[in-house]
């Protein structure tokens, strides 16, 4: 019986973690306000063009210092063609000075979408989403 009851209580979302809403960032190299304070900001390595191209995050906390202390998943796509060049979550990786880099994959020309999501302690705390056109 109380197994019965729990699973009814788990199909019903009670004790899941709820839906984080996508936010649209701004521009490349604005600052991108984070809950609880702190901002992030992105760019490019180089102009988006066929091929790879590097996405790089720069994490501060609400002191205006570099921060580390979050894992940051992409996951990039052509919104056009949901699931066709789909990536799937890919963990940004840490270089020494403490930027997150992601390698993006442009598979043909259009409008791309990457998705970051933003973990601390197993939990997603907040999702946002930048588009750009090759």
């Amino acid at each position: 019986m109380r197994a019965a009851a729990l699973g009814l209580l788990l199909c019903l979302g009670w004790g899941t973690q709820p839906e984080l809403r996508t936010v649209a960032l701004p521009a490349e190299g604005k600052p991108c306000p984070m809950p609880g304070g702190g901002y992030f900001l992105y760019g490019f390595a180089s102009k988006p063009k066929m091929g790879t191209v590097v996405l790089r995050l720069r994490l501060f906390d609400k002191g205006g210092k570099r921060s580390t202390a979050f894992q940051v998943l992409g996951r990039t796509g052509m919104p056009a063609m949901k699931g066709a060049h789909d990536s799937g979550d890919i963990p940004f990786k840490l270089n020494k000075k403490g930027d997150y880099l992601l390698p993006v994959e442009v598979a043909m020309p259009g409008e791309w979408e990457v998705v970051l999501t933003f973990r601390k302690s197993g939990k997603e705390l907040y999702r946002g989403s930048l588009r750009f056109s090759v």
